[in-house]
């Protein structure tokens, strides 16, 4: 990494370092009240660093603002950032996280939900806080297949937060991933930083988050099945050429046709 990439990667990484301890400053020198306010000042604290790396993004379909589960497939530690910016939302993350430096902090400060999906006992703590932030009308995002994946392949999801949605009668709004370069997703065991720099040298990065209709609660359906049927509507999005391409418009998010 020579000449522009560099001097790039440099300015990203601390353009967003300098956001990411601002915001983690804020947050514990005047802690959110609730979770709602925590999930607002959250979404602005993500913000500032996407915006420090130049990520660029499209937003199709309908924003949802009131209290919905928000389930997306899960490509790279950047869809956060896409996402909660635009859609304020309490996320649940994987326990790694927590350890991070700075941004695991930083989800902690703000409420995040950690969890170790081999762990059942975490994962009853974590479906417990989802069922306490929905009660109280608090979105709620969640990646439900666990791990990262490449492209258009969507692995099943955890059925746990569609019971807790169905429930409720709280509403599930499925939403899709897609970036302009499949060399950004992080899976197949790369490791963080070298990823992260080559991402960091980039000019900007684009992503199309793709809103779908809500999924209102079946009488009877099966937690597994409701997993399934928004797997299969983002599925099929990320397989249609237009799915995954689109016109990327400036930071902040503007929504597009479609």
């Amino acid at each position: 990494m020579i000449g522009m990439p560099l001097i790039r990667a440099t300015r990203h990484v601390g353009t967003g370092l300098f956001a990411a301890l601002s915001g983690l400053g804020v947050a514990r020198m005047a802690p959110p009240p609730d979770p709602r306010q925590a999930a607002h000042r959250l979404a602005a604290a993500l913000g500032a660093v996407a915006r420090a790396h130049e990520l660029s993004v499209t937003v199709r379909g309908d924003i949802p603002r009131g209290s919905a589960l928000i389930v997306a497939n899960h490509v790279s530690y950047i869809d956060p950032l896409a996402i909660l910016p635009v859609c304020p939302a309490l996320p649940i993350a994987k326990g790694e996280v927590a350890a991070w430096p700075v941004v695991g902090a930083i989800a902690d400060a703000f409420g995040v939900m950690f969890v170790r999906r081999e762990s059942p006992a975490a994962r009853v703590r974590t479906l417990r806080r989802v069922h306490a932030l929905l009660s109280a009308d608090v979105p709620v995002l969640n990646f439900p297949e666990g791990t990262t994946t490449p492209g258009d392949r969507v692995l099943p999801f955890w059925r746990g937060t569609f019971g807790i949605a169905q429930r409720l009668g709280v509403p599930v709004v499925p939403v899709a991933i897609a970036y302009a370069d499949p060399a950004l997703a992080w899976c197949n065991a790369a490791t963080f930083l070298p990823h992260y720099l080559r991402t960091a040298a980039r000019p900007r990065v684009e992503v199309t988050l793709t809103f779908l209709p809500a999924m209102p609660t079946r009488v009877g359906e099966l937690p597994e099945d409701a997993a399934a049927r928004a797997r299969n509507a983002i599925q099929r999005v990320l397989q249609r050429p237009e799915g995954s391409r689109g016109t990327v418009l400036p930071w902040p998010a503007t929504r597009s046709a479609g």
